[in-house]
């Protein structure tokens, strides 16, 4: 998986649209291959973002768990820790 894309269901704070955007520019540069589109393919680009950013949205708030919601300061701090030993 890119790196840059985070997990983005069962958090508290929920998920905010800005993050589901980034994540979908991610996911459409990663399999398009492009970090800027050419002209000829921006509209395109742009459309495949917002498609999935849709398709994205649809699926984190039809999802359920039974598992208490994740803390985002506690999951930061223990991917901080794991690179910090990946890159030590």
């Amino acid at each position: 998986m890119c790196r840059n894309i985070r997990t983005l269901f069962n958090f508290d704070p929920p998920t905010t649209e800005e993050e589901v955007a980034a994540a979908s520019l991610q996911y459409v540069r990663k399999i398009s291959g492009f970090t800027r589109p050419s002209k000829a393919n921006e509209a395109v680009f742009e459309l495949a973002v917002a498609e999935v950013a849709r398709i994205s949205r649809e699926l984190l708030n039809s999802l359920e768990s039974s598992a208490p919601p994740k803390n985002r300061e506690e999951e930061a701090a223990r991917a901080r820790a794991r690179s910090a030993e990946r890159f030590a």
